[in-house]
């Protein structure tokens, strides 16, 4: 999939993040992962300000249709992609791999060579192993969902 003529994507920094940007990731990540999911944890966990979000949103009305965040950890040539965030509205249309593999791409372009991390929830298994990924770990419970650690060589 590639980006639609509706759609605009961009990746920023924390600080580079305009106040009504932040305000719809934080919403979005909050409806899907706390109340959809009903996964009561610390969505705000301080890593917000040391990743790069990528945010893809309708070029029309602005509104926030996916994300993800990307750490990057140069000592260890690693990325780990988190977050992985898509509004109910925008799900089934591949949105998901186009994230993903923007993800990806900016790691690569980033660390060269390096590992892709993922912690993803078990039922997406086959979706990321379709990105490339492998299964490291048992299956663990992670904020009452079940995940599994994953990662891109």
């Amino acid at each position: 999939m590639t980006l639609s003529a509706t759609m605009t994507a961009r990746w920023a920094a924390f600080d580079e993040l305009s106040l009504q940007e932040l305000y719809d990731l934080l919403r979005l990540r909050q409806q899907v992962f706390i109340l959809e999911q009903q996964s009561f944890y610390a969505d705000i966990d301080g890593k917000d300000q040391e990743t790069l979000h990528y945010l893809i949103q309708n070029r029309d009305t602005g509104a926030l249709l996916g994300s993800i965040r990307l750490l990057t950890d140069a000592d260890k040539a690693m990325s780990r992609i988190g977050r992985v965030v898509i509004a109910e509205e925008a799900r089934g249309t591949g949105l998901g791999r186009l994230l993903m593999q923007a993800g990806i791409d900016k790691a690569l372009d980033l660390l060269p060579g390096c590992e892709v991390h993922v912690s993803a929830q078990a039922y997406l298994e086959k979706f990321y192993g379709s990105l490339g990924f492998k299964t490291v770990s048992d299956v663990y419970i992670e904020d009452g969902i079940p995940h599994i650690d994953m990662i891109r060589s």
